[in-house]
């Protein structure tokens, strides 16, 4: 069998796979989708019972006091039988029987409507945990996919043994994946929900006018223009996150500075920025780096360090840039593997060295962590 014949076959077997991922993946986004739609449905469902809860337990009260006054009007009339007519104590026992039925009846139908509202409750979780184990799974098949549809044999030229090609290669989709669904899950928990609950209260706001219940719908009103304007600032923040537009417009301590507030604010963490040194001219993609770089470095000291304070410290200077990054946390042992913080540093390593730069971790159990990153950089070269 010649070379060509049988890098034709690998090429055949290798399609063939191929497809069925991509037929797979079909059908997990299509079942996925499916109950994202049976969520809404179930959502918009469970809003309507919660809204006949309300008026059936309204109802109950309202029944209550009446059969109290009736059952009163009908004591009355039994102890004075020679004040009353006949008509009068029919009217006034027949008047009793009958709140007492609907009563009974109302109080029935109350039980139904929790045990329904309960129902889709238990319904609506079972159908969102459907929905994040799909997506789990299409990112999982999405970074099988990518990895098979790349250019190997453009690798092999680049990458000294498959080994070191298959890490390097996943390592990489993974990361692309991994960010597509922060993203898709911060839009999907954020403005998508929000925008959900918007067309809900809408049609809750419309049952309200058609009723003339003007009070509560100038309420509902008040709380429609509170959720489009959290998920306005919901987009915003995912925006800034994907690519903050002020480090072109602005520079990078400012933008900086701007982050360090909103994230302050975000995690309820005290925050320090000191600058040495002159700002320099640098190329965008540079000032990126820089920004995701200290980003994760925070990010991480939130998530994981336990900490009351964190400093971020850059030092300008003509031919490097230094930062260090310092909480007041717990620590750890940097050659200890620690989940989402190990591969969060693995990342920020990968994208020093990128930068021909250097990335030392300093921490003790206890004693809190400082991370530096050496970035070598000429501002002659911008």
């Amino acid at each position: 069998m010649t070379e060509e014949t049988h890098q034709s076959r690998i090429e055949s077997v290798l399609k063939k796979v191929i497809s069925t991922v991509e037929r797979s993946k079909q059908q997990i986004f299509e079942i996925t989708e499916s109950s994202r739609r049976e969520a809404m449905a179930i959502q918009k469902e469970w809003q309507q019972v919660k809204m006949q809860v309300a008026e059936i337990i309204q109802r109950v009260d309202e029944l209550e006091k009446k059969l109290r006054l009736s059952r009163r009007r009908l004591a009355e009339v039994s102890r004075n039988l020679r004040h009353f007519n006949e008509q009068d104590i029919r009217d006034a026992y027949e008047q009793a029987s009958q709140y007492q039925t609907e009563l009974t009846l109302s109080r029935e139908r109350e039980v139904h409507l929790r045990n329904k509202r309960d129902e889709l409750e238990r319904r609506l979780r079972d159908v969102m945990d459907t929905i994040k184990k799909g997506e789990a799974i299409m990112s999982q098949v999405g970074v099988v996919l990518d990895f098979l549809t790349g250019d190997v044999m453009e690798m092999e030229e680049e990458l000294e043994t498959a080994q070191s090609r298959q890490l390097l290669g996943l390592k990489i989709i993974q990361a692309q994946e991994e960010e597509r669904k922060r993203v898709a899950r911060d839009i999907h928990d954020g403005p998508a929900q929000s925008m959900a609950n918007v067309v809900m209260r809408s049609e809750v706001l419309e049952r309200l006018l058609t009723r003339q219940k003007i009070q509560d719908a100038h309420e509902e009103l008040k709380e429609l223009k509170e959720i489009v304007r959290d998920s306005l600032s919901e987009i915003r923040k995912i925006i800034f996150d994907l690519r903050p537009m002020a480090l072109d417009d602005l520079g990078l301590i400012p933008t900086l500075r701007k982050f360090v507030d909103e994230f302050q604010k975000r995690y309820q963490l005290n925050t320090g920025l000191v600058v040495s040194g002159q700002e320099y001219p640098m190329p965008s993609s540079l000032k990126t780096a820089l920004f995701r770089l200290i980003q994760e470095s925070l990010v991480n000291a939130a998530k994981h360090a336990s900490a009351d304070y964190v400093e971020v410290k850059l030092e300008f200077s003509i031919g490097s840039i230094k930062v260090y990054v310092k909480d007041n946390g717990i620590g750890y042992k940097p050659g200890k593997k620690k989940g989402e913080h190990h591969y969060g540093i693995m990342g920020m390593q990968e994208r020093t060295e990128l930068l021909e730069g250097i990335m030392e971790i300093d921490s003790e159990e206890g004693k809190g962590t400082e991370v530096y990153f050496y970035i070598p950089f000429s501002p002659e070269e911008d």
